[in-house]
């Protein structure tokens, strides 16, 4: 529930069975607050006059008078402060009674008089109003116990202000720190997704040719210790020269994100895709034997490249490492990939020339 739709008891998890229970550890029994209200009556006319008194004397005070700032908050505080002593003697401690006292430390605490400053204007007002009721009663006996009462009161409103300080505090700590560990999220999201586009070509969006070593040399180790197999897979676009120089680069382009895309829709989650440069990709697939991506990946490779862009041929080398034959280095697996590719693109050449060779 938001705080707005909350008391200021609730938000600060204060029961009346909390209020009663405060009420019996100060000793502040019902027959005294009774002979307080019966007071108030006797009370109320003579309080204007201490309302003044009392904020001349606080504003004498230079940290106060800078805080008070003007005369008409000057005039808000001083009706604020004469209800607050006719609530003194109103005989209704109910909740309504308290949510004012937390109020009064909440506005306190949000315009910064600091404790000190709230508790030092506390004693004098307190010092103001028995003043006053002595030489209001001459029963010494019944001043005695409505000084006691009221003694009793003002600690009891004195604890429920300083408890609100100190939530407020408590609070203000809450959100700076909710507020900090959003910011560090951010931080932290944004520096995963800039680590992610520094991994990736932005063409293709594939992962770039930099970061091929690193996590090649780490997944051979780790397929080192599972007995597993690794088969690295080179790809070239055949006549892809042609393609820029006949169609311009962007239909160049069109075609390596074709490319990407088909490769993309085939991989698994685990394997891992580079544009190694130019037009040529280069394909880390780990667990995976060279006769599997023959018989299967390479297969649905093609097919998907056909479906995307009919006509568009490639040239594919391919080699494994496993713990049979002795695994090998990253670089020198990729090279060997790359060699065998290479044998293609002179192959798919060779086919390409022979009718060529035979009109002439």
């Amino acid at each position: 529930m938001k705080a707005t739709n909350q008391t200021l008891m609730h938000q600060m998890h204060i029961s009346m069975q909390d209020i009663e229970r405060r009420k019996q550890l100060l000793g502040l029994t019902d027959l005294e607050l009774a002979e307080l209200a019966s007071i108030g009556g006797i009370v109320a006319p003579i309080l204007d006059s201490m309302v003044e008194e009392f904020y001349e004397n606080q504003t004498s005070i230079p940290e106060i008078a800078t805080l008070i700032g003007d005369l008409d908050t000057l005039k808000r505080l001083q009706r604020a402060q004469h209800q607050y002593l006719l609530d003194l003697f109103s005989g209704r401690y109910d909740s309504a009674y308290v949510n004012n006292r937390l109020r009064i430390g909440l506005v306190h605490k949000r315009i910064g008089v600091e404790p000190k400053l709230y508790l030092s204007a506390v004693h004098t007002l307190k010092t103001m109003l028995f003043r006053l009721i002595q030489r209001t009663f001459n029963d010494t006996e019944q001043y005695q116990r409505i000084i006691n009462t009221l003694e009793k009161l003002f600690m009891f409103d004195t604890t429920l202000v300083v408890e609100t300080y100190v939530w407020s505090l408590i609070n203000e700590v809450k959100i700076s720190r909710e507020k900090m560990e959003q910011y560090a999220h951010a931080l932290e999201f944004r520096a995963q997704e800039m680590e992610e586009l520094s991994q990736r070509d932005p063409l293709t969006g594939l992962l770039n040719v930099r970061h091929l070593s690193t996590l090649l040399t780490s997944i051979l180790y780790t397929a080192q210790r599972n007995h597993e197999p690794v088969t690295v897979v080179f790809i070239d676009i055949n006549d892809f020269k042609k393609i820029n120089d006949e169609q311009g680069h962007p239909r160049g382009d069109q075609v390596l994100q074709t490319v990407a895309a088909a490769i993309k829709s085939v991989a698994r989650l685990d394997d891992h895709c580079f544009r190694y440069g130019g037009d040529e990709f280069c394909l880390v697939l780990p667990g995976c034997s060279e006769k599997h991506v023959e018989g299967s990946f390479i297969p649905r490779l093609l097919e998907a490249v056909a479906e995307m862009e009919a006509g568009l041929s490639l040239s594919i080398g391919l080699c494994q490492t496993d713990h049979q034959q002795g695994y090998v280095d990253a670089m020198s697996l990729v090279q060997q990939a790359d060699a065998k590719m290479y044998q293609e693109k002179k192959n798919y050449k060779r086919l390409q020339e022979q009718p060529m060779s035979k009109e002439a």
